[in-house]
């Protein structure tokens, strides 16, 4: 099958290695020529996925009608703040039937959609399914083994996306719930800079267990005032996502958050990085959301504040710690 990845970052790459590893025609787009045609030299994608060769066979574009050209599917792996106007360049160009697979963990700023939403109104295609888990594009590129959600309504189309995704090192498993499985894509994010700003003011193990068990409440709390599906937080797009996020060297999140908790300002943090940390842009977004919702978020709205308040890590912890007493539940 030809397939077509919208987007050359690393989990855009690792997908592309992974789908090229199974046989398939991959093709995936920048919007970078420039930056392409180094990558294509060099066989590697030195600032996103730096150190891991890519085979000869994945084609390498930014020519946006070569790179969704009978293809039988389409892979979007743009960052969520980005996502709109890179759909927007393949409006018209990608047909309604073709099955889209969504990477992309976050909400849009303005609008608050949710990425496969904004698929479907600005491509005019409701074949969209939601890949997310526990996969940090180093680990999957590295052939490590990797499990992972596929979530749609249509259930038929979630199993083909299993299919055609799994092999010997990545596991997919379905779920109906795609709103679920994109809220806790984006939550977890927020929940892993707070995590991050804890290791950054020196705090330890237990601290960090509690900032993720407590992190999952509130992820699971506005997930279930949104409409999705409880269980959905204690499988692989909720918890799984949650846990890698919080704890791995590869995550950009984490990153920020331990330099905040190290005092260091976000403008100095976000300049010295190549790559999206999608939790800063979706905290402000989930702070907006759990007002909608009536939602008690503590932990990210600290995040928020850390992100846009100036606020410091070492304040915003006696905060936490001093709210009102309260039953676990």
């Amino acid at each position: 099958m030809k397939i077509g990845i919208i987007g050359d970052g690393g989990w855009g790459t690792a997908i592309g290695m992974l789908l090229d590893g199974y046989g398939h025609n991959v093709t995936i787009w920048g919007p970078f020529e420039d930056y392409i045609n180094q990558v294509r030299e060099r066989g590697e994608n030195f600032n996103y996925l730096a150190g891991v060769k890519f085979s000869a066979n994945v084609n390498w574009t930014a020519d946006c009608e070569e790179a969704v050209k009978d293809a039988g599917i389409i892979v979007l792996a743009s960052p969520s703040k980005f996502y709109r106007g890179v759909c927007e360049k393949f409006a018209g160009l990608i047909p309604s039937t073709t099955p889209i697979v969504s990477l992309t963990k976050g909400f849009c700023e303005k609008t608050h959609l949710r990425m496969s939403e904004i698929a479907k109104e600005v491509l005019g295609n409701r074949n969209v399914v939601v890949l997310s888990g526990p996969s940090h594009a180093e680990e999957v590129a590295r052939k490590i083994p990797t499990a992972v959600v596929a979530a749609s309504a249509n259930e038929i189309l979630a199993a083909m996306v299993q299919r055609l995704f799994s092999g010997p090192r990545f596991r997919v498993y379905t779920s109906s719930d795609a709103l679920g499985v994109e809220i806790g894509g984006a939550v977890k994010n927020v929940i892993a800079i707070s995590v991050g700003a804890s290791d950054g003011l020196g705090f330890g193990d237990n601290t960090r267990a509690a900032l993720i068990t407590r992190g999952l409440s509130e992820m699971t709390r506005l997930g279930i005032a949104m409409g999705a599906q409880a269980e959905t937080f204690s499988g692989l797009s909720g918890m799984g996502d949650l846990i890698v996020t919080c704890t791995s060297e590869h995550s950009r999140n984490h990153f920020v958050g331990r330099h905040l908790g190290q005092g260091e300002s976000i403008d100095s943090i976000l300049s010295k990085m190549k790559m999206v940390a999608e939790g800063v842009w979706n905290a402000r977004i989930i702070q907006s959301l759990a007002s909608e919702y009536g939602t008690e978020m503590p932990i990210c709205d600290t995040v928020y504040r850390l992100c846009y308040e100036n606020a410091k890590a070492a304040e915003e912890v006696a905060a936490l710690m001093s709210r009102d007493m309260k039953s676990e539940k």
